[in-house]
């Protein structure tokens, strides 16, 4: 079987950029150990503003307006209210979205893992588990992070944001009627010992209406992840502390994605989108809206390389990756990935009024910023203002140079 583009994959990162680009008159193939139709495990959040600017608010499953965080330590803290609305997109609708253009233009995918991937000048050779062997002029893997096949520098390890989550039915609500919680870092349910000396974690929170309930006990980002089982435990330990009983648990979530993963080899024939090609927001986790706002440039990239028949696919990989990932972008991840090394070491405590002082940032400045829409001189701004009306015990530990912050910053430099 030969194609244009082979995308390896069948998650949220595979459907968009596919759809992309058949959008453009691509030819598209697919391999994938599962079916294109199975449901995600996984929710997938966004910002009112960011989905309404891509024309995509009719794909939400929930919608809030009363979006609040917790900073204080205890639960007499006073909410901050946030002032922009949240959404949760209807998983299957979102998977329809991108399925459909698919199937219209007879994108067919094949069942089976991938074992082995040859690259040559004309293109590339891909061999499954199950003895297939599909050819196309480019490689797309959107497998994520974990995949063996695509190249990355080695700096070190890296940090996973991780979760469990409960979607069910409690005693009584855990958040208040309507509301949507980003962050609820109050931490009175754990012990002295606990605060100190205990991973930093905080609840992500939502009323879904008739007695239903989202909370998520989340860790931002450690190395190594805070396993399952603590975070399961904080949570239901949270609850307890509240006199909230789980009645009855509908679905369980367990998310662990890496928050600081270093960018692939540009220059590699294989190309990727989605996790494995970085996509993750360093600092916030977020990765659906990013897909959908830079799916448009990669596919175009693409298309218009494989206009040129006589363009050897290491040239056409090669411009697919700039376009994915252009200078000032690179220069922003660095930048992302440097506060990021400085929000691990916080203790608990130093990490409440970071994110206290973060949102009382102007709403564009914290919101560009959690979107990754800023352009980098903002981007840079937006930090220096954030250092400037922080407290002390803030800026100290956004001073302290203690591991790879200086490898960050001369990438801003030189990417």
């Amino acid at each position: 079987m030969t194609a244009e583009v082979l995308v390896m994959g069948a998650g949220p990162a595979a459907l968009c950029i596919a759809a992309a680009l058949v959008e453009r008159g691509v030819k598209v193939v697919a391999v994938a150990p599962s079916s294109p139709e199975a449901p995600w495990p996984n929710t997938y959040g966004i910002w009112g503003p960011e989905v309404e600017a891509l024309g995509l608010a009719h794909l939400l499953g929930h919608c809030w307006s009363h979006t609040s965080s917790y900073f204080g330590a205890d639960l007499g803290s006073e909410p901050f209210a946030h002032g922009i609305d949240y959404g949760l997109f209807d998983k299957a609708a979102l998977q329809r979205h991108w399925l459909t253009p698919c199937q219209d233009a007879g994108v067919a995918w094949t069942c089976g893992a991938v074992v082995a991937i040859e690259h040559h000048e004309r293109g590339s050779v891909v061999t499954t588990d199950q003895g297939d062997r599909l050819e196309a002029r480019l490689v797309l893997d959107c497998t994520g992070h974990h995949s063996p096949f695509l190249k990355r520098p080695d700096e070190g390890p890296v940090a996973g944001q991780a979760a469990y989550g409960i979607v069910g039915r409690f005693s009584k609500p855990p958040v208040e009627p309507g509301q949507f919680v980003l962050m609820d870092y109050r931490c009175d349910h754990l012990s002295e010992a606990e605060r100190r000396c205990g991973p930093p974690t905080f609840l992500y929170a939502m009323d879904f209406g008739e007695g239903r309930f989202f909370v998520e006990e989340t860790s931002l980002a450690l190395a190594p992840a805070v396993p399952y089982d603590v975070l399961k435990a904080r949570l239901l330990k949270r609850l307890a502390h509240r006199g909230i009983d789980v009645l009855a648990v509908e679905e369980e979530e367990f998310c662990l994605f890496p928050m600081n993963m270093p960018l692939p080899d540009l220059d590699q024939q294989l190309l990727a989108f989605g996790g494995g090609a970085t996509l993750v927001h360093p600092a916030s986790g977020y990765m659906v809206g990013s897909l959908l706002r830079r799916a448009p440039a990669l596919a175009g990239a693409i298309a218009d390389g494989l206009a040129d028949a006589n363009l050897p696919s290491p040239s056409l990989a090669r411009a697919a990756w700039q376009a994915l990932w252009p200078l000032e972008l690179q220069r922003k991840h660095a930048l992302y990935r440097f506060g990021l090394e400085k929000l691990m070491r916080y203790p608990e405590g130093q990490l409440r009024q970071f994110f206290a002082t973060f949102f009382s940032l102007p709403t564009p400045q914290w919101y560009g910023f959690l979107t990754n829409t800023l352009t980098l001189p903002a981007l840079v701004g937006a930090m220096v203002r954030l250092f400037a009306v922080a407290p002390w015990s803030v800026r100290l530990g956004l001073m302290q140079q203690q591991g790879r912050e200086l490898p960050l910053m001369l990438r801003l430099l030189k990417p």
